[in-house]
């Protein structure tokens, strides 16, 4: 996988400057980019990188997969399933390093963007803070996304188990979440994505950090 993680950069960039020479014919290379669940801030990055590569060069095609996240991302690109993928640094550090896991060949192409991961809640709960959550029902987001391996991280240098502490959620689609935490009788809170391009963000006037 490493080889083939080397080709789709060399893809790229031999084909962008193909595209540069009106005298070459160029044949419009497809690339696959795997993302995450609909709803979360993957799918939105990935499909605005498609678009503006698409719109800028003519001989590559870049199509946008959703998948379950950064944890499935990781296998589909060594079994070559997918060209390039969008992955968190937790999971990516974790298969680069051989955490729980084989040491991965894949390569690091480019960084995207550093946030923080945040919790929110409805603006009337009277949670202050992360241990005021525990025994509550909380969203820690889609099952196979970063933002799930992010918190585990986080609440264990606190001291506290995000399956033991708290009521565990886990989303099928990470769009799931917002709406879970506006609908407080059900779920009083949800660990929020911490991808700052996002598509379904809880409104600021409905939810607080």
């Amino acid at each position: 996988m490493l080889h083939h993680a080397i080709c789709a950069a060399a893809v790229v960039l031999a084909t962008c400057a193909a595209a540069q020479d009106p005298g070459t014919a160029v044949q419009k290379t497809t690339i696959s980019l795997g993302t995450a669940t609909p709803g979360g801030g993957f799918p939105l990055y990935g499909g605005a990188l498609a678009e503006v590569v698409n719109q800028t060069d003519a001989s590559l095609l870049i199509e946008p997969r959703n998948t379950k996240g950064s944890t499935e991302n990781i296998p589909l690109l060594e079994a070559g399933s997918l060209d390039i993928a969008l992955v968190a640094g937790e999971p990516a550090y974790e298969a680069l390093m051989g955490i729980g896991r084989p040491r991965t060949p894949l390569k690091i192409l480019a960084a995207m963007y550093s946030t923080p991961g945040m919790f929110a809640v409805r603006g009337d709960s009277p949670a202050r803070s992360i241990r005021d959550l525990v025994g509550k029902p909380v969203a820690f987001g889609a099952r196979g996304s970063g933002l799930v391996m992010l918190s585990r991280y986080v609440l264990d240098g606190l001291g506290l188990d995000q399956d033991r502490d708290f009521q565990a959620i886990y989303l099928d689609r990470a769009g799931d979440g917002p709406a879970m935490v506006l609908d407080g009788w059900r779920r009083r809170a949800a660990g929020s994505s911490r991808r700052t391009p996002t598509s379904s963000s809880a409104s600021a006037t409905s939810t607080r950090f």
